[in-house]
């Protein structure tokens, strides 16, 4: 499993990436919170569906697998987005040490 500094990172990164794409289509500010939240869980579904890890977890040598291992799939990445873009599920961690969002959907965060 990865730390939690290189999962920071990697979430820093990426909102600082939906941050900068909603400043650029016009949305960032505070009636445009919630467009950049939807940036940013759109971003986490396609880049952990298509590189089995988001933008800021490609940056900091993370990627997404799934437990029983293979492929994450497209489910994975949507539920543990919601979860993810809740915060609650992220802050509690199972009895294996994982954060909820990815203990709930079978996935773990481990260096590329």
């Amino acid at each position: 499993m990865s730390g939690i500094g290189r999962r920071i990172g990697g979430l820093v990164i990426d909102w600082a990436l939906a941050s900068v794409i909603s400043l650029a289509i016009g949305t960032y500010g505070a009636a445009g919170n919630f467009a950049t939240l939807g940036i940013f869980a759109a971003l986490q579904v396609v880049f952990v569906a298509l590189l089995s890890g988001s933008f800021g977890h490609v940056c900091v040598g993370l990627r997404v697998v799934p437990i029983r291992g293979g492929y994450v799939g497209v489910w994975r990445p949507v539920v543990r987005t919601v979860l993810l873009c809740l915060v609650v599920p992220a802050l509690i961690h199972a009895k294996d040490g994982r954060p909820l969002h990815d203990a709930a959907v079978g996935t773990v965060l481990v260096r590329r």
